[in-house]
């Protein structure tokens, strides 16, 4: 359970270093609120029963998608940016380096239905980490 005391975003991505590893920073109804920072290219995934909310907070942010038909698409988000991804599209989010903040159902992994199996060191496969 996150506390009911304001949380600031600056401060709380400042209390940590890790890429690609969500901190929840509120949980509302049965939602997480989390921040991370991003760098470089996370891993191609999809989320079958959730749409993936991004907002980007500082630098860029990049999300390669593909539909069930193979068709490819991208959006570039900068700062003050939101993205929503639907349920089930395939997508591979990428950085030159900042910070979003997502809405997802809480227990929603990181990295959707992808096989984790050789997951790279700088990507967290996790449903968010306590601030």
């Amino acid at each position: 359970m996150t506390s009911r005391l304001p949380v600031n975003l600056d401060e709380a991505l400042a209390s940590f270093d890790d890429v690609y590893s969500p901190r929840i920073v509120a949980t509302m109804n049965d939602y997480d609120v989390r921040i991370a920072h991003t760098l470089g290219a996370h891993m191609w995934h999809a989320h079958q029963d959730t749409d993936e909310f991004f907002l980007v907070l500082n630098g860029e942010f990049h999300i390669d998608m593909r539909d069930a038909n193979g068709v490819e698409s991208a959006v570039h988000l900068t700062k003050g940016d939101i993205y929503v991804v639907p349920k089930g599209i395939e997508h591979k989010p990428s950085s030159a380096g900042g910070s979003i903040l997502m809405f997802e159902p809480s227990g929603t992994l990181t990295t959707g239905d992808a096989d984790t199996e050789g997951l790279p060191d700088h990507i967290d496969s996790t449903s968010g980490h306590q601030l």
